[in-house]
């Protein structure tokens, strides 16, 4: 899969190495390509990886959305033509930081783009889960929220192959905001509460 991550950060950086490592073919589209983290990320990547966000974008037909909540419309503007194209949001409001006039980051994407395939998820556990979603006692679980059922079987299909035991699927547009509640409980306990970054969600079913 041609993927572009825009953002170079924990969960950006994590992203992009893991998802090349598995084969598909990463660019980075980097709004400031000289940035200490832009340029460590193109050391590991390959510099060759480092576009322009537009470019990157143009490229590619899954675009992962990993910078601070905040710059979410100036990066949703940031994007060029992203018709048909699949996002994946994984940005977080957190203490009334996000996009200016939205609720979410993922309604503020549907605003400012032009697709209509945006999905919320790898945005409710933090970078580490996503470079080893393995405990001892099994795999942890990722979830998602969205519209598009097309979106929605890529973010499975890339967490599955991440390695999460699974990918709930925890409703459409309406959910993102719950989306943002789920990851605001992790980083509660894992970071407010001081429980550690090496904490993860499961879901468990009794028959």
């Amino acid at each position: 899969m041609n993927i572009a991550i825009i953002g170079s950060g924990n969960i950006g950086s994590t992203l992009a190495l893991r998802l090349r490592g598995l084969g598909h073919h990463v660019l980075v589209g980097a709004r400031k390509p000289f940035s200490a983290k832009t340029q460590a990320l193109g050391m590991q990547l390959g510099m060759d990886r480092i576009l322009p966000v537009e470019e990157a974008v143009a490229q590619s037909t899954l675009i992962i959305i990993a910078t601070p909540a905040p710059q979410a419309i100036a990066v949703a503007q940031s994007l060029g033509d992203t018709t048909g194209k699949i996002i994946i949001d994984t940005m977080n409001t957190v203490r009334g930081n996000g996009a200016p006039g939205f609720g979410n980051t993922s309604d503020a994407l549907l605003a400012h783009t032009q697709t209509r395939h945006v999905v919320k998820c790898f945005n409710s556990t933090g970078f580490e889960n996503l470079q080893n979603p393995e405990y001892p006692d099994g795999g942890i679980d990722m979830f998602m929220a969205g519209d598009s059922i097309e979106g929605k079987e890529v973010a499975r299909e890339l967490a599955l192959q991440l390695g999460f035991a699974a990918c709930w699927d925890m409703g459409d547009n309406d959910r993102f905001f719950l989306m943002e509640q789920l990851a605001l409980c992790w980083i509660n306990l894992a970071i407010f509460q001081g429980q550690g970054r090496n904490l993860a969600f499961r879901v468990v079913k009794r028959d």
